[in-house]
């Protein structure tokens, strides 16, 4: 089912972009939402130390143990310089530890320590506190909803971004 405007007519990729106006301009709203987000997420997490980037990072780690770099990247949306960045202030810290993989020297795998762990179980409530105050504005209806629309714009738009994400669920 096709969507129609007010004047009953098929909607057009450019009707919701109202140029003139900043507030309706979707890069500049995702912009600040993000703003807003990362505000949220170190206000409710300021304990520990820990981004956003470095926290998506660990989970990946913890769904996916001895995972090599390139793949990482792919999980966390991060490039390869990004990413070895992180891992670098990570290992540093004792909550990743990288190695050679066994089948492929040149290429270095990425794994949670246990203190990674511990830091990722003692961070869930304040990270899912911020992930909670950041929905709030909407109606509990309109929750899921907007996740899978950013989902699907995600999805729809990934070979423009700097990595490309592998496909989720």
């Amino acid at each position: 089912m096709n969507a129609r405007n007010a004047d009953g007519k098929p909607d057009k990729p450019g009707d919701a972009i109202e140029t003139g106006h900043l507030w309706q301009r979707p890069g500049f709203l995702i912009r600040r939402l993000n703003q807003i987000h990362i505000s949220l997420f170190y206000e409710s997490c300021k304990d520990f130390g820990i981004t956003p980037v470095q926290y998506g990072l660990l989970t990946t780690l913890r769904e996916h143990p001895n995972i090599d770099q390139t793949s990482l990247c792919a999980e966390v949306g991060v490039d390869r310089t990004t990413m070895a960045d992180v891992l670098r202030r990570l290992e540093e810290r004792g909550l990743v530890k990288r190695k050679p993989s066994p089948t492929d020297r040149r290429i270095k795998t990425a794994s949670i320590t246990p203190r990674g762990l511990k830091a990722t179980e003692d961070m869930y409530e304040a990270m899912r506190d911020a992930q909670i105050r950041f929905l709030s504005p909407l109606p509990p209806k309109d929750r899921v909803a907007f996740i899978r629309m950013m989902m699907q714009l995600v999805e729809g738009n990934n070979q423009y971004g700097r990595t490309l994400l592998k496909h989720f669920d």
